[in-house]
Order: C-alpha cells, then sequence, then structure tokens
C-alpha cells in the first residue's frame, strides 16, 4: 500500500469517477484502475461498486477512505513542517437545500480561506440528491429539514445510507412574498389568506414525495402551483406574480436583494434544520469549518443553535 493508491482513491471519490479523476491527474484510466485494483487484491477488500451506472463506494470502501484521509492529511502537515511544501489544495463539498444562510457561511468560508489553491463545490439540489451526495461522499455535509410529517421517513432513510442529521436549529413557517404583495404589510398570514396566490415550491425530480418537499406542508391542496429548479427564478417569479413560498424565514439582503421578505405563517407547524454527514467518515478540516460559519451565522440571524 502506498501514498499514491490513496491519493488515487482520494481524487476518484472526489471526481465521481476514474475517468475525471484520470483528467484531474493528468494520467491514463488504466494506471489508476490498476492502482487501485492492486490496493484491493492487497488488503482483500473491495472499494468500489462498479456498474454501468457509474462507481459508488462499497461499505469497506467507505471505512478505508476515512482512515485513507487521516493519513493523507497527516502526511500533508509533515510534509509542510519539514519539507516546507506548499499546502495542497483544500477541499469542500457541501449540498443542501435552497437556504440563503447555507450560502452566506459558505461565502464566509472562501473569503478566509488562506490557503494559495482550494477547490469547493456547493450544490444547491432537491432533497435525495442530498442524501445520494453524502452517502456516496460526493458531498461532505448535506443540510435539510426534519419536521413531523417527514421525520419518520427520513430517519429510516438516512440511518440506512449510515447517515447522521446534527440538529442546528428550530424554525417557525414563514412565507416568502414580494414587498410589493398585498399582504405583505400583514404581521401574519393564514393559508387561507394565501389561497389566491401562486404557490412556489423546489421541484423533487423523478423523487416527487411530499416527504422529499422543501416546503413545509406540501401536502396541502393549492389553487395555484408552480414548480422550479433554482432560487433564483423562485424570487423572480414570487415577484412577477404575487407568489409566495413557505419557508424558514431566514433571509440574507446581500444575497437576495431587498425586494423579498420574510411574514409568519400562522401555523402549529416546526421545522428541525440540521445537517448531516456519513458516520463511515471524519469532515476535513474545511468541512469543520463551514460548520463553524454557518452556526455563527445562525446566531447573528437570532436563533438558538442546536449542536
Amino acid at each position: 500500500m502506498t501514498l499514491q493508491q490513496l491519493r488515487y482513491v482520494s481524487k476518484i471519490v472526489s471526481c465521481g469517477s476514474f475517468n475525471e479523476a484520470a483528467r484531474q491527474l493528468y494520467t491514463a484510466q488504466s494506471t489508476l484502475s490498476s492502482a487501485v485494483k492492486e490496493l484491493e487484491t492487497e488488503l482483500k477488500i473491495e472499494i468500489f461498486n462498479r456498474s454501468p451506472q457509474g462507481i459508488s463506494l462499497t461499505a469497506e470502501g467507505a471505512e478505508f477512505l476515512s482512515y485513507a484521509r487521516q493519513i493523507l492529511e497527516q502526511t500533508e502537515l509533515l510534509e509542510q513542517r519539514y519539507l516546507n511544501r506548499p499546502p495542497q489544495k483544500q477541499l469542500c463539498a457541501v449540498s443542501t437545500q435552497h437556504y440563503a444562510f447555507a450560502v452566506e457561511a459558505f461565502v464566509a468560508l472562501i473569503q478566509e480561506a488562506d490557503t494559495p489553491e482550494y477547490r469547493f463545490t456547493l450544490r444547491e439540489t432537491r432533497t435525495h440528491n442530498i442524501i445520494e451526495d453524502v452517502s456516496t461522499f460526493r458531498s461532505e455535509i448535506g443540510i435539510l429539514y426534519l419536521n413531523d410529517f417527514n421525520q419518520a421517513v427520513l430517519t429510516k432513510l438516512l440511518k440506512g445510507k449510515h447517515l447522521t442529521f446534527y440538529p442546528l436549529f428550530h424554525a417557525k413557517p414563514h412565507v416568502f412574498l414580494s414587498r410589493e404583495h398585498p399582504l405583505a404589510k400583514q404581521k401574519s398570514i393564514t393559508l387561507k389568506e394565501l389561497d389566491p396566490y401562486p404557490r412556489l415550491s423546489f421541484e423533487q425530480g423523478e423523487y416527487n414525495s411530499f416527504y422529499y418537499s422543501e416546503e413545509i406542508l406540501s401536502t396541502e391542496e393549492h389553487q395555484k402551483s408552480i414548480y422550479v429548479s433554482d432560487r433564483a427564478t423562485l424570487f423572480n417569479l414570487l415577484i412577477g406574480l404575487n407568489g409566495y413560498t413557505l419557508c424558514t424565514g431566514v433571509l440574507n439582503s446581500d444575497l437576495n436583494g431587498e425586494n423579498i421578505i420574510a411574514v409568519p405563517l400562522k401555523s402549529n407547524e416546526n421545522m428541525l434544520v440540521g445537517w448531516i454527514a456519513n458516520s463511515k467518515t471524519n469532515l476535513s478540516r474545511m468541512a469543520e469549518r463551514y460548520l463553524q460559519k454557518l452556526k455563527e451565522i445562525l446566531r447573528q440571524d437570532g436563533f438558538k443553535v442546536l449542536s
């Protein structure tokens, strides 16, 4: 077993394929395949599941990656200390539901990154994709919410994929709408009052189950519904069509502008927003730092951080 083999495995996982890893390493795919096969033979384990749809880590591979990453981080520290080598690229990948605070924390992380090279990835994506990204180590951290309706289903799914949910904060449902919306000046809003206006939701693709919905009260009937795939489009439609969406109520005017406001929804519902991680590996230093930034921002917004 060599450090080069460990680096190959780590790169393949971060890239999601042998092809892309070979391209970034400026080497042949056959070289990577041979190195990994030799490693698997030596250790008597199978690191990757290989199929026509792509690759994924086996359970043994996930455990191996956890140890390999620790060795690579310690090796880098040794090389910097004794060989005076510049640090390698810092990596951090996060998958999240469409939350402004998640983006704000990511901006803060990059602004303070004290390294000459880095490659960070932020994926605002569907709920099922978040779970898959963290399960397959495509992302280290996923951000989503649980409530009384979806908790049993999502908790079972997370457990089956060896993912752990860590609570961040409780949030009461709010309504995002345009500052010029007819209901914008109210102190709170009922679902009945929203009935005449289009409800905007993030579409969930082939996993279009109520349990995967980013919006609370997803089973409630709506006269008018519009599904979108990104936050910018949703905000444009909020303004252009006097639409609305249900959310945590956390806004960032620097990122989202001054035209969108959050008004409390009259409801007994509660949202528990948190982050998920794969229990088979440890977070990198950058991922840990991202979580610190996330918690700082939430505290600044007046939320009680739970963990």
